[in-house]
């Protein structure tokens, strides 16, 4: 595990750090979903590298009237909505529903663009590893972790380059295990902890 504020060179590196403290899973054949963006070239890299299967797992955040770039919560492709504490106090249950929705629509046309030719492959009684590059709040990772378990994966596991502590420990009530190489102390954002971020 990196030191504490630690930075990656780009994400390919925090990928192939990742893919090596995943290597024990190389034979189990691990379906790894990425979170896009950022991570698709990860999942890419960690999937090849742990000789597993590759597709995308969609969430969204749900942002703040005043400032979209605040998440409020977030919002996976068949509908799980993550609220954070706040999300209900000030916002009304208008407008995070027709946020709701508006994000929705994007999740459709990202999933048609990201997987034309073929479903999204199937968790069920799979090893499964959801990689993002990075979580400030983990709205999304909860998210995604939310929409995934009731599927029944043999092992479900959330995989990050960086997160704040807090986050981290949130997130372990979740998957089977949590991986994060990087909690620094002083967090803004994802993007600080990589030299490129393109």
């Amino acid at each position: 595990m990196r030191k504490s504020g630690g930075m990656f060179l780009n994400r390919l590196d925090a990928a192939r750090e990742l893919a090596e403290r995943l290597s024990h899973l190389k034979g189990e054949h691990p379906l790894v979903l990425a979170i896009p963006r950022g991570a698709v070239p990860m999942g890419k890299a960690i999937a090849e590298s742990l000789e597993g299967e590759l597709d995308v797992v969609l969430v969204h955040k749900l942002g703040a009237p005043v400032n979209p770039e605040y998440a409020i919560g977030a919002v996976s492709e068949d509908g799980t909505v993550q609220l954070s504490a706040d999300a209900g106090g000030g916002y009304g249950s208008d407008y995070v529903e027709q946020e709701v929705q508006s994000e929705l629509s994007v999740l459709r046309e990202r999933r048609r663009l990201y997987t034309p030719i073929q479903t999204p492959i199937d968790p069920t009684d799979r090893v499964v590893i959801v990689v993002d590059d990075g979580s400030a709040i983990g709205r999304t990772m909860t998210a995604a972790l939310k929409a995934l378990k009731p599927r029944k994966p043999r092992r479900l596991i959330a995989a990050l380059g960086v997160a704040p502590a807090d986050v981290v420990k949130e997130l372990r009530a979740l998957p089977d295990e949590v991986l994060c190489l990087s909690t620094p102390s002083r967090f803004y954002a994802v993007g600080e902890f990589f030299a490129d971020f393109r």
